[in-house]
């Protein structure tokens, strides 16, 4: 895992594929943004304890949407440390009304707890961890609840699940709807108006070709939009992968029938 203090006593800490990435502002009153995944809890809370971040002092989790590899730390922390916990309006409804579904949980059979959310912010509102303060704007696509976090001052983007540079994440329109792309396809229109230094993402390393990136994450979105069936075959690709690396461990002639007891690979 790569850690870098991306701004004073803030620390992005790049985990990978299966865990998301997430950022850790190290106080006597800790600020988490996006927790992984619960799995692989164990990993993360070391990672944090050799930052000196004590979770039984969190006072705040702000998570960019409420999929598993993003919230997975989030009961865990809250009940040690009593924090508050926020996500976009609409992943609070799900969390409140303990929609699984909505969350991709039950859909793709992953590992997730459900937590207390107290804070909703909404698109233009300003959260803190310390002295750096982000803008959150709604990017809906991927995730319904989707955000990405700016910060004006250093010209620095939390873009979560909405930008990464080399792949774009998975369209679940199953869940989402067939509305998806275009929702994504307009979340990008909006950010490229930012003043945008550097991205730390939700997966993969920061980078500063911002706008390339987004050029070409356009560009995959209108080939999804020009072929339904290629939709299909990415989120296969990527699911499957990911599932591999949740189960760690798999027989090799079990592996398809156990594909096949699931809802997303069936219909898919």
């Amino acid at each position: 895992m790569s850690v870098i203090e991306m701004m004073d006593n803030l620390f992005f800490m790049e985990r990978g594929y299966l865990n998301a990435n997430h950022f850790a502002y190290r106080s006597d009153e800790p600020v988490l943004i996006d927790t992984a995944y619960v799995g692989d809890f164990d990993v993360t809370e070391r990672h944090l304890l050799d930052l000196g971040v004590d979770l039984s002092r969190v006072g705040l989790i702000v998570n960019t949407h409420c999929h598993c590899d993003h919230i997975g730390g989030n009961k865990i922390v809250q009940d040690r440390s009593g924090c508050a916990i926020a996500l976009h309006r609409i992943g609070k409804h799900f969390i409140d009304t303990r929609d699984d579904w909505s969350t991709w949980w039950r859909y793709y059979m992953q590992e997730a707890d459900f937590f207390h959310c107290s804070i909703a912010p909404e698109e233009g509102d300003i959260v803190s961890a310390g002295p750096h303060d982000f803008e959150v704007m709604h990017t809906p696509g991927h995730a319904a609840d989707g955000i990405v976090l700016y910060n004006r001052e250093q010209k620095v983007l939390i873009s979560s699940d909405t930008v990464w540079e080399n792949d774009a994440a998975a369209m679940t329109v199953r869940v989402e709807g067939s509305i998806a792309p275009f929702s994504m396809m307009e979340s990008l229109t909006k950010i490229e108006k930012l003043d945008v230094k550097v991205v730390y993402p939700g997966h993969g390393s920061p980078f500063t070709d911002f706008r390339g990136t987004l050029a070409r994450a356009r560009n995959r979105l209108a080939a999804f939009m020009d072929n339904r069936q290629s939709v299909g075959a990415d989120l296969l690709k990527k699911i499957i992968v990911y599932t591999l690396m949740m189960e760690r461990r798999v027989q090799e002639e079990e592996f398809f029938q156990f594909l096949m007891t699931t809802p997303w690979f069936v219909e898919t």
